[in-house]
């Protein structure tokens, strides 16, 4: 089983920095921001593998993946076991690479990986939000398995006043995660998807759930989308061939609390997460308020 990680973007939202450093490569603490999808994308059981959809304009991705021994051995000549270690340990994951070199869609990005997937189910995580416990994929593994393998989306609730920002599904709630004991559109709580609504009016909306970024998917969604036609934006649209497969499959949909994730998709959003998990963690937190000083106190207490 593999999980597919769209990474061919330009980051236009980051730029002037990612004109020479890709966005994914941008760091949350000591990490690089795609690291901690790959290691929550790994998380669930089966998946043995991870596909990152690369841009060959953003060769500093793999390069982040593949071992550098001379790198390595001059860490540990000077001393620095641990980072050697860590840098090592991030250059051994199971990451593997295709390329999108024309920006056509989510949905036609994923297609890019359908020779890695064959016949087997497949996660996909988007890039630029990741969830720090990486339980989030494991949940929607055991929603699938309860299912009858079927595919499963997470969603979360938005305010009325604005769904029409977002893809909206359309379903009923059928039951809920072992333990959760959530109803309509509460953490915790499994629908039935019907339909998926692209930014409707607040009054047609038929829920107020909206898809956060993971996607557990059937294989038969890639024989969809190589027939997908242009949608919204003239693009591949993963959303329009999951509406297809509607009409053959099932698909669940998980309610999250998407608070539990690290948003990184936009300057402020990254340097909100790095402050949040820099407060969080244990190693970073006391040097973290030193760092900031009385200013710190102003806003962190």
């Amino acid at each position: 089983m593999k999980a597919i990680i769209p990474a061919a973007g330009l980051g236009t939202r980051f730029l002037p920095a990612t004109k020479c450093t890709p966005k994914e490569l941008l760091p949350v603490l000591d990490k690089p921001v795609i690291q901690y999808v790959v290691e929550e994308a790994l998380e669930p059981e089966g998946v043995d593998g991870v596909v990152i959809i690369n841009s060959h304009e953003k060769p500093q991705i793999e390069a982040y993946f593949s071992v550098d021994q001379e790198f390595e051995d001059m860490l540990s000549s000077r001393g620095k076991q641990a980072e050697a270690a860590r840098v090592h340990a991030a250059s051994t994951l199971p990451v593997s690479f295709v390329y999108q070199d024309e920006a056509r869609g989510l949905g036609h990005a994923v297609l890019q990986a359908a020779e890695t997937v064959d016949e087997d189910p497949f996660f996909v995580l988007l890039g630029d939000y990741f969830v720090p416990d990486r339980q989030m994929c494991v949940r929607m593994a055991e929603v699938s398995k309860a299912h009858g393998g079927a595919s499963v989306i997470a969603v979360a609730p938005v305010p009325a006043d604005q769904v029409s920002r977002y893809g909206i599904i359309a379903g009923e709630c059928v039951g809920c995660l072992p333990g959760a004991e959530a109803t309509g559109e509460q953490e915790g709580a499994v629908w039935k998807v019907t339909g998926l609504v692209e930014k409707p009016r607040p009054e047609d909306a038929p829920s107020h759930l909206f898809i956060v970024g993971r996607y557990l998917l059937s294989p038969r969604i890639m024989e969809l989308l190589a027939t997908q036609g242009p949608g919204a934006g003239n693009e591949i649209q993963l959303t329009d061939a999951m509406e297809r497969l509607l009409a053959e499959e099932e698909m669940y949909a998980l309610v999250v609390d998407p608070s539990e994730g690290c948003d990184t998709g936009t300057p402020a959003a990254w340097a909100a997460t790095n402050a949040r998990m820099a407060l969080e963690d244990p190693a970073f937190a006391e040097a973290f308020r030193e760092e900031l000083g009385e200013k710190g106190e102003r806003f962190f207490g």
